[in-house]
């Protein structure tokens, strides 16, 4: 009878130490483009998050401000869950989003048409339905007739700045600076009277 006690008492602490799981929410202070948001932890420090598995359009890039805007109106100001936590080569976690009512960020973007699944890093079949769905229906960005994949819009970006990096021309003749002559002539201490 006492051993039988002492188990239910300990399936029941398991129980509610299981039920009763301290999720970590954060604030969201900050919306940079539209799949990097700043977060602010509940000890006051500031987190950049880059969305995992999507891409949306650079802020210079046609539906980029539109990106942006959606994903201020979906986040902006309210607590969040943070899901994973990898850093990528710029320091940025690299994570998905939920909101409190469970509403997967990440997910969200791309199935409202502004932001692509980014299929270098997701082999999600989920994200790639919300995609199809939203190239089907026309949403978002996929209003455009031909629209340009972020990851080839900054390749183009980066090969235009170093075409105009090697089509500088160079200086035929180069300046040059007048040498400073020190002054040798030894000046002489102040005039006593």
């Amino acid at each position: 009878m006492l051993k039988r006690s002492f188990l239910f008492l300990l399936f029941i602490i398991v129980l509610t130490i299981g039920c009763n799981k301290n999720e970590t929410l954060y604030k969201v202070v900050k919306v940079k483009d539209g799949d990097t948001i700043e977060l602010l932890s509940p000890d006051n420090q500031n987190i950049t998050v880059r969305l995992a598995e999507v891409d949306a359009p650079e802020k210079s890039q046609a539906f980029g401000q539109a990106a942006k805007q959606f994903t201020a109106n979906l986040c902006f100001g309210k607590m969040v869950k943070l899901i994973g936590n990898t850093k990528d080569r710029y320091g940025r976690t690299v994570a998905q989003i939920e909101l409190q009512d469970g509403t997967n960020v990440n997910y969200e973007i791309v199935k409202q048409g502004f932001a692509w699944q980014y299929l270098a890093y997701s082999h999600n079949m989920e994200l790639a339905g919300l995609e199809q769905h939203a190239r089907e229906n026309k949403l978002g960005l996929w209003q455009d007739v031909n629209p340009t994949p972020p990851w080839n819009f900054r390749r183009d970006e980066k090969a235009s700045r170093v075409s105009k990096k090697v089509d500088k021309p160079e200086r035929k003749y180069p300046k040059y600076r007048k040498k400073r002559r020190k002054n040798t002539r030894i000046r002489p201490y102040f005039n006593r009277l």
